[in-house]
């Protein structure tokens, strides 16, 4: 069955389309889930309330634009409304200045032990770092997202980087 008539079926309400949909996308929006939750079982969570907000909203889909990217988009805005509801990102002024810059090419570090750091940062951090240096958002918009300042945002992102850096720079160091 091709995407068009699979989304034709899923907006008719047809549980076997629903579940080829989930077949074919939850694998990469598991993985969105993940970069933006604690752990495995939250990002399940998210996954889930993911598809149930894609389900409830498929009749808005026009076939504009890329399903994939329209179904991403709601899972990103379904992940931080859950986070806004509970209340877990608070509004902080801290001002840590300059970017911090990180020499990828030195480090001896696995991609699962860098996805266990950065589900480690704090909401605020692990949520404005992986809308910023992951998915490509602009501090404005994630500032829109979250309910934030821009100067909140480029803070956070800030913060987060320099607790990431100082994590891996101890796990080198353990290392060698």
């Amino acid at each position: 069955m091709d995407l068009e008539e699979l989304i034709h079926n899923c907006k008719k309400g047809r549980r076997e389309a629903q579940a080829e949909l989930y077949r074919r996308y939850s694998g990469v929006l598991f993985g969105m889930c993940l970069k933006y939750s604690k752990n495995k079982a939250e990002a399940e969570d998210n996954l889930h309330d993911s598809f149930v907000t894609i389900f409830n909203k498929i009749d808005q889909y026009r076939f504009k634009g890329s399903f994939e990217g329209w179904i991403k988009r709601i899972t990103v805005n379904t992940v931080l409304q859950k986070y806004r509801k509970e209340q877990h990102l608070n509004i902080v002024s801290e001002n840590h200045g300059e970017e911090v810059e990180v020499d990828t090419e030195r480090l001896d570090i696995s991609l699962s032990t860098l996805l266990g750091y950065i589900q480690e940062l704090p909401n605020k951090y692990r949520l404005t770092f992986n809308l910023y240096v992951l998915d490509g958002y602009s501090h404005k918009e994630i500032s829109e997202m979250l309910g934030t300042s821009t100067g909140t945002s480029k803070s956070n992102l800030a913060r987060a980087k320099m607790i990431l850096r100082e994590k891996i720079e101890k796990e080198n160091i353990n290392i060698a």
